[in-house]
């Protein structure tokens, strides 16, 4: 008979917080098929849709996070946090799970908080190479915290274990020839290939980028394919008629990403904790472009710990102007350049980062699971 537990995870607010938990919960059902799941997640965030179209049930708390931009606004922050706090521990008391799992997001501190005041034991997967605020609040009373980064300061190291971020499998078992893979796409196999991504809205600052550049990609003979994102996808195909070559290929959203990966020889991309995850697994060459506006500036925190270990070139968005198209042309025009990036990029690739943390919680635990 399989042992029967319960696991609460709470993780949301974006796809970074949502994935690393789906991936968690994934690797628990391998082992426990009989486990059952309670996520809790912040009422309006997409994790409130997403969640149970993968079959999960999820519980909203009222919750949201400090406002810079109209303080106003956050006058009503206590009187939500106290509710969610109330909501989370009914939660935790009725569900009564034998470990919860946060992996950031509005709802996480709560859960959390509330599952340690009954006496749950806890775990802490962080994406970032900077713990956020409440994480590191979080930590001292969590059994274990999981990083995607060595040396995560704000976290007591004996507890702390860097395994990388759990990533989707559709990339850790789709990847395929470079050249393979530039057939599927309609691209020539013995061009050099740029892949730039910006997230699924895209990133107006990669975009104006290309529009500037196209003309010297073209040139150069090189292949881009752009992924756009949704916001700027008609206007931008509006601007660019006069190149519908072979050359390029612009899309809203990219489908078989692990396809798109694999044509690859050049990345471009945000620094978000997932899409660097996945990029130091993919391994190949690539230029960062930390959003600047992100919760305090993780995404520069990421990018800089690849630069150190020259596994990624940096663009910072006030500079793109200046020195993306020079960082973009050190890798295209250097293979040797891009094989000791791809080389350096295997220290931050963890395959297995689910794997290992969920057998890591079961040894503490001491869970069988038979």
């Amino acid at each position: 008979m399989d042992r029967k537990i319960k696991v609460i995870l709470s993780g949301g607010g974006t796809g970074g917080h949502i994935f690393p938990a789906v991936a968690i919960a994934e690797e628990i059902k391998k082992r426990f098929p009989q486990a059952e799941f309670l996520f809790i997640g912040a009422n309006g965030k997409m994790e409130m849709e997403k969640l149970p179209q993968l079959g999960y049930a999820i519980e909203g708390l009222d919750i949201r996070g400090f406002n810079r931009g109209n303080l106003l606004s956050n006058l009503s922050l206590p009187v939500k946090l106290y509710k969610s706090l109330q909501k989370a521990s009914r939660l935790v008391k009725d569900f009564k799970p034998d470990f919860a799992v946060g992996t950031g997001g509005f709802a996480s501190g709560p859960a959390l908080y509330a599952a340690t005041r009954l006496g749950i034991p806890t775990f802490i997967q962080e994406q970032n190479a900077h713990a956020g605020v409440t994480n590191k609040i979080l930590s001292t009373s969590a059994s274990l915290i999981f990083t995607a980064y060595p040396d995560v300061k704000g976290f007591v190291q004996e507890k702390t274990r860097f395994f990388g971020n759990p990533i989707r499998q559709l990339i850790l078992n789709g990847l395929i020839d470079s050249k393979e893979a530039k057939q599927k796409l309609g691209l020539d196999p013995e061009k050099l290939t740029i892949l730039s991504v910006g997230g699924s809205l895209g990133s107006n600052t990669l975009n104006q980028a290309w529009l500037e550049h196209l003309p010297g990609i073209i040139e150069k003979d090189y292949q881009l394919i752009w992924q756009t994102g949704k916001s700027g996808y008609d206007t931008l195909v509006k601007q660019t008629p006069q190149y519908t070559t072979r050359n390029l290929q612009m899309v809203e959203f990219i489908k078989n990403m692990e396809v798109a990966y694999s044509a690859a020889d050049v990345i471009v991309s945000r620094a978000g904790a997932l899409a660097i995850s996945e990029l130091a697994v993919v391994g190949k060459p690539v230029v960062l472009v930390p959003f600047p506006f992100a919760a305090e500036d993780h995404q520069t925190a990421n990018a800089s710990r690849l630069v150190e270990k020259n596994a990624a070139k940096m663009v910072k968005d006030s500079a793109m102007s200046t020195d993306f198209w020079p960082a973009l042309m050190a890798l295209c025009e250097n293979s040797e350049l891009r094989e000791e990036m791809s080389r350096n990029l295997e220290f931050f690739a963890k395959k297995n980062a689910a794997e290992a943390i969920v057998e890591e919680i079961q040894q503490k635990l001491n869970l069988e699971q038979k």
